[in-house]
């Protein structure tokens, strides 16, 4: 039986534009991009592992560092939990003896934990241009627009937004403006029950496929009951009589991630590995999570290969990093799992934090300057804690 080990790289390749995203450019695709401010340590610095040990224990109780399942292994390895973004951001709020909440993952999740904390907790970001490609493809001033469309389709009060997590505060916000809710990849079914409870339509915001997916997968809807609206057009690219038609409008986002993966990628680890389990994140495209034999969050892809029985194989449709330490970790319990793409499938903005950073970041709330900290205006968390609060109240 192969186990996949880090000797072996899982059969994948790295493209010239993803090992240009793992170093220290700007993430071309991203609103921000800004370097951190102050000297970073070299990445060849042997003591980095040491001061960043020496960093967190002078610091003691007043920091509490989160790291995202996507993150490298050399930054989970000080993270104090792990998990997703909403996860992390309800143990950041468990936590309101932490002074500094030091969040290894991108933007959008440190501005939910700021949210999601108190008034006396700081969110620290160790790079700012640890941004979200698809957060970022969908702006407050794009989503006024497009809800002004519908108003003038006649549709905007029988119209409930529903954002993914993944998304701006700015967009959350919006949401619960608008009398929308928050969901995630696990709830996003529950999500929309509720929404078409309270009107006709829901506008899902801003992943299109998780919102096609959970549609047409998980309530029985059809591919023809499903719009796209692409901000980048007038109206959206749509007539009114198609939006009066829909019963979901998509926001035209995806996850640049998720997003590679193809139907090619399935039939091609099924030829080479006989009886493999295809396992997929619901951010994949429609076509990829149809032909996969299971469909889930992050947390559902680790709990299916805790449960799964020795011998079995699993190609994994997800970030790379994580599909690494999932086959590390099972491997050895004679777990075959592999990455389903052959290509490099890192999440670019998420490797922005490395070790450097983390250690930057500690060492300089260690001195007592605070740096990079993620702050949400008052009236934009207003409503963003609205819309997450329904979301929390889902029976």
């Amino acid at each position: 039986m192969r186990v996949v080990t880090t000797a072996q790289p899982l059969d994948v390749q790295p493209t010239p534009l993803a090992l240009l995203l793992l170093g220290r450019e700007a993430d071309p695709k991203s609103e921000r991009g800004v370097e951190c401010p102050g000297d970073l340590p070299s990445p060849s610095d042997p003591d980095l592992v040491a001061r960043a040990r020496a960093a967190k224990e002078k610091l003691g109780d007043k920091v509490f560092i989160l790291g995202h399942h996507y993150q490298r292994d050399e930054v989970i390895e000080f993270a104090d939990v792990t998990g997703d973004s909403f996860k992390l951001a309800r143990d950041a709020a468990a936590k309101p003896e932490a002074e500094y909440i030091v969040f290894c993952g991108v933007h959008f999740m440190a501005e939910s934990a700021d949210i999601l904390t108190g008034d006396d907790q700081k969110v620290v970001l160790p790079d700012l241009a640890a941004g979200c490609s698809m957060a970022d493809m969908a702006t407050a001033e794009q989503v006024a627009e497009c809800w002004d469309v519908l108003a003038e389709a006649g549709i905007a009060d029988v119209t409930v937004p529903v954002s993914y997590m993944n998304s701006s505060a700015d967009i959350k916000a919006f949401t619960g403006k608008h009398g929308g809710l928050i969901c995630t990849s696990s709830n996003a079914k529950r999500a929309l029950d509720w929404a078409f409870e309270q009107g006709e339509k829901v506008l899902f915001l801003p992943d299109q496929h998780l919102g096609r997916n959970t549609a047409v997968r998980d309530m029985g809807m059809s591919l023809d009951d499903c719009v796209v609206y692409n901000p980048h057009k007038p109206n959206g690219g749509l007539t009114a009589e198609e939006l009066r038609g829909a019963k979901m409008i998509l926001w035209r986002g995806h996850c640049s991630v998720h997003g590679r993966f193809s139907l090619d990628s399935v039939n091609d680890v099924r030829e080479r590995i006989p009886g493999v389990n295809v396992l997929v994140h619901p951010e994949c495209k429609h076509e990829v999570v149809a032909a996969a034999d299971y469909v889930g969050s992050t947390e559902y892809i680790i709990n299916t290969l805790e449960a799964a029985p020795a011998g079995s194989k699993w190609a994994i449709g997800t970030e790379l990093n994580l599909v690494k330490r999932l086959a590390n970790r099972f491997g050895p319990e004679g777990k075959e799992v592999v990455f389903l793409d052959r290509t490099v499938c890192f999440c670019s903005t998420m490797n922005r934090i490395d070790l450097p950073h983390l250690v930057w970041a500690l060492e300089s709330l260690a001195e007592g300057t605070l740096v990079n900290q993620i702050q949400v205006d008052e009236e934009t968390e207003s409503f963003a804690k609205l819309a997450l609060e329904r979301m929390l109240a889902l029976p």
